[in-house]
C-alpha cells in the first residue's frame, strides 16, 4: 500500500480537503508532530512521498519551531531517496529553504485571495495549467527570497511567487488547496495564534467560494498525480524481526 508521511506544524492546519482525495485513490498516510514534540522520521525508504503542512509562525523562528532543521534533514532523505515532496505554506518555505531560498521573518502574516497566473516557466506544467486564473487564498507567515535558479510557476496578482517546482519531484505551494472555512475557525480559536487582521474576511470569502475551492482542490490533486507519479508504489525496504526462533 502506498503510505505517505504528513508533517503536521499546528493543531488545527492538517490535510483537510486532500485527506479524501488520497483516500479515494487507496493512499494512506501518517501524521508526525514535531510541535507537540513527536520526532520525525529517520528515514524515506518505507514511504513513498512527503507533505509539509502549514504552520503559524516563519520558518525563521526556531523557538516557536526548533524542528526546521530535522525537516530540513528529512526532506534531504527523501529527494535522495528520489520521493517526491510538496509543501504548503510553511511547508512550502522550509522546501524553499531546502532549495537555497533564503528566510524571511517579514511580514509576519501572508494572508490573502489573489488569482494564480502562470509564468513561462509553468508552461507545460499540470499544477500551473490547472491553476492558472483561478482564484486561491494565500496563507503564510514571513516569507523566502528565491535563488535565481528557481523561477515560480505560478504568482499572484502582484507578481509574487505562489508556486514553485524546485525539483522534479518537488512542489511548494504558497495558496492552500487544504484548507476548509472549518480549519479557518479553528487557527481563530486555537490558543496562542496570532492570527491576521483581516482573519473573518478571509473566512467569509472561503465560505463564499467554498464549491470553487473544492474543484480548485481536485484539480490541484489530478496535477499533482500526474506530475509526481503519486500512484506509483515505491519500492521499500525490507522489515527484519529481531526476534529469534532458537528452534
Amino acid at each position: 500500500m502506498k503510505r505517505f508521511v504528513v508533517v503536521q506544524h499546528t493543531y488545527s492546519e492538517f490535510l483537510g480537503l486532500v485527506e479524501s482525495q488520497l483516500e479515494k485513490r487507496d493512499i494512506g498516510f501518517l501524521y508526525f508532530r514535531p510541535f507537540v514534540g513527536q520526532a520525525l522520521p529517520g528515514m524515506a525508504a518505507q514511504f513513498d512521498a512527503l507533505f509539509l503542512l502549514g504552520g503559524r509562525v516563519p520558518t525563521t523562528d526556531r523557538k516557536a519551531a526548533p524542528w526546521v532543521d530535522d525537516e530540513l534533514r528529512l526532506i534531504a532523505a527523501f529527494r535522495q531517496a528520489q520521493r517526491p515532496v510538496v509543501g504548503f505554506g510553511f511547508g512550502a518555505l522550509v522546501l524553499a529553504q531546502y532549495a537555497g531560498a533564503t528566510p524571511l521573518a517579514e511580514p509576519f502574516h501572508q494572508a490573502y485571495w489573489t488569482h494564480a497566473h502562470k509564468t513561462e516557466a509553468g508552461a507545460g506544467d499540470a499544477l500551473a495549467e490547472a491553476v492558472d486564473g483561478k482564484r486561491v487564498l494565500v496563507m503564510y507567515n514571513g516569507g523566502a527570497s528565491l535563488p535565481p535558479a528557481i523561477k515560480p510557476i505560478l504568482v499572484d496578482d502582484e507578481g509574487r511567487w505562489i508556486a514553485i517546482r524546485p525539483e522534479r519531484e518537488s512542489y511548494g505551494l504558497l495558496f492552500r488547496p487544504e484548507l476548509k472555512p472549518g480549519m479557518i475557525e479553528d487557527m481563530i480559536m486555537e490558543a496562542k495564534r496570532h492570527t491576521p487582521d483581516n482573519i473573518a474576511d478571509l473566512l467569509a470569502t472561503a465560505r463564499q467560494e467554498w464549491p470553487n475551492m473544492q474543484a480548485l482542490t481536485d484539480g490541484v490533486i489530478v496535477a499533482l498525480v500526474k506530475e509526481l507519479d503519486l500512484m506509483t508504489e515505491r519500492r521499500k525496504m525490507p522489515v527484519f524481526s529481531l526476534n529469534v526462533n532458537p528452534e
